[in-house]
Parts: C-alpha cells; sequence; structure tokens
C-alpha cells in the first residue's frame, strides 16, 4: 500500500526513450516531462512548476514611474543607477575591469521617502522583468511553504531575460535570529535563511537584481546584510528644502493651479515632510478648491493644506522615530 504522500512514481525509477515528436535537444536536465502512461516515452517538455502565488507577483506591465517622478533623492538615484541599471545595460564594462557588480541593494529609510518608487523606475529604464514581493506574503502556516516560495521566486527570475526582485518590508521575514523556541518565528527564520542561501547561489554579473526595502534596517539579520550578499545600503532621508520644492512642482504638474505659486514658501512651510506628505498636501489643497467650487487651486489653498496636513496631523508622523536607527 502505498504512503499518503507517495505516489507511484516515487517508489521507481524508470529508464525512459523519446516519443516521435521530442529531439534531444529539447530535454535538459531536471526537466519536468510529459510521458505516455502505456510506454513510458517522453512526449512532451513541461514548463517549471512554479506557485500560482509566485507567478502573480510579477509586475506584467512595466511601472509607469520614471526618475523625473522621484524629487529630493538625487544621490539615491546616482547610487541605484550604478548598481542596478549599469550592469544589466551595460555588462562589458566590469568584465574588462574584471569585477564583480553588487549582488544587492538594501533601501531604508522613513516611510514615504521613495524607496519603492525608486524600484519601480529602475525597472522601467532598464525594461527588465519586475517582481514585486511583499514580506508578509512569504510567511506561511506550514513548514518549508515560505522557503519553498523563495525558491519558485528566484527560479522564476532566473528564467527572464533580465530580472529585479524587489523585497518589500524584508523586515517581516529578515529579522534578527534568537534561540527561544517558537514553532512560527521558527519558520521565518527558515524562510530568510532560504533567501541568503538563494543571494549566495547566483553569479554577480547575472541577470538578477535584488532590491530589498525596510523602515528598520536595525532589527535585519546581520548575515542578511553582508558584503556579498547586500553590498550596497542606500539611505533614504527626508528631503532638503530644494527637494521639497521639487516635490511640489512634481506633484503639481497635471493640477490647474494659479501662476505664481511661491513653492519655496510652501517648502518652507514643510520641515522634516516626507514626499509622501507633500503629496497629501498637494491632494488636499485640490479638494479645498473642489469644495469652494473653483476650478483653479490658488496658493491659500496649498497653505490651508499644510495648516491641515502638516501641523494638524502631526501627531500621527512617525518620522522622527524612523529616523533613529541603533
Amino acid at each position: 500500500m502505498l504512503g499518503k504522500n507517495l505516489s507511484f512514481f516515487d517508489l521507481f525509477q524508470f529508464v525512459v526513450g523519446l516519443g516521435n515528436k521530442v529531439s534531444p535537444t529539447d530535454i535538459e536536465e531536471g526537466m519536468r516531462v510529459g510521458i505516455d502512461k502505456y510506454t513510458y516515452q517522453i512526449q512532451i517538455s513541461l514548463p517549471p512548476k512554479i506557485d500560482p502565488n509566485v507567478t502573480m507577483m510579477t509586475v506584467e506591465e512595466l511601472p509607469d514611474a520614471t526618475y523625473d517622478d522621484i524629487g529630493g533623492c538625487r544621490d539615491q538615484i546616482d547610487s541605484m543607477r550604478e548598481v542596478v541599471e549599469l550592469p544589466l545595460l551595460h555588462p562589458e564594462k566590469f568584465v574588462k575591469l574584471g569585477i564583480d557588480p553588487p549582488k544587492g541593494v538594501l533601501c531604508y529609510g522613513p516611510p514615504g521617502t521613495g524607496k519603492t518608487l525608486l524600484a519601480r523606475a529602475v525597472a522601467n529604464r532598464t525594461d527588465a522583468c519586475f517582481i514585486r514581493v511583499i514580506g508578509s506574503e512569504l510567511v506561511q502556516k506550514y513548514v518549508g511553504e515560505g522557503a519553498r516560495m523563495v525558491r519558485e521566486i528566484f527560479q522564476l527570475a532566473r528564467s527572464k531575460k533580465a530580472c529585479i526582485l524587489f523585497f518589500d518590508e524584508i523586515d517581516a521575514i529578515g529579522g534578527a535570529r534568537f534561540y527561544e523556541f517558537n514553532r512560527d518565528d521558527n519558520e521565518v527564520q527558515r524562510t530568510m535563511l532560504e533567501i541568503i542561501n538563494q543571494l549566495d547561489g547566483f553569479d554577480a554579473r547575472g541577470n538578477i537584481k535584488v532590491l530589498m526595502a525596510t523602515n528598520r534596517p536595525d532589527t535585519l539579520d546581520p548575515a542578511l546584510l553582508r558584503p556579498g550578499r547586500l553590498d550596497r545600503k542606500v539611505e533614504f532621508g527626508l528631503p532638503d528644502l530644494l527637494g521639497r520644492i521639487h516635490i511640489f512642482k512634481i506633484h503639481t504638474r497635471t493640477m490647474r493651479c494659479e501662476s505664481r505659486i511661491r513653492f519655496e514658501l510652501l517648502a518652507r512651510l514643510c520641515p522634516n515632510a516626507s514626499g509622501a506628505d507633500i503629496r497629501s498636501v498637494c491632494c488636499e489643497a485640490g479638494m479645498l478648491a473642489i469644495r469652494a467650487r473653483r476650478k483653479v487651486v490658488t496658493e491659500k489653498d496649498f497653505i490651508a493644506a499644510v495648516e491641515k496636513v502638516i501641523k494638524g496631523y502631526q501627531r500621527f508622523s512617525a518620522n522622527s522615530r524612523y529616523m533613529a536607527y541603533n
């Protein structure tokens, strides 16, 4: 009698031949194939078995974000381009120098500072397949499921001509290891160890670039952060005055605003504001214009929006806490 989790083919090994419609060059080691149930001849080659949940993580359409949509991150954009974009578009430069480009990049900083937006812009610029993985999606109920999903994610990435793997909120599974016995936490640690194993397994000059983003870099495991895995760490801080002015201009490009709005004044009224905060100010200014039944947003609307969003919602801001890294 067969075991509960075993099939008939798990108990025996067969030496099989090729069917008439299959050539020897079509078959490779480790490939899934379909065979005839009577003669056991290989009839067709099958694609790799990948979980549908993993396949759905692929962003089919190229992200519409560009570098022009990111304000206050000039240094971060330059660093990301030389680490991710340059090896994918011009790998011969690294071959001539005899060096390996960085395998992975860790983006860290307060929420709303452009980490995810920059990853989307890089994918758009390189025309690479973009796979976005939320850290909590890899936390599974059963033992080994999270690690299996990680293996299939990297297997899917290897099948692409060029691929950018973006792990958002990596602190959900990449936390520092500890020795207290907890079955759920042990499973999360196994998933993180599988990510480390996969980072060690592929060539730095290959077609895969790994990006990770987090708001809490102090909670990540040191083994994940060591050089050779995540070689480059890019900090996304709060934008300065010029950066805030640029962000205001980005978010008001498509808005119907009155002429001669003093963006510098608005930027000075928003100290320690992130890009997401400024975007919320622009949206609130538009809502105030709609409420007043006007078709143009005025400077007074922006000032009132600053009072409401920046100063009124100050109690909900956590930028200062996220800027303190241990």
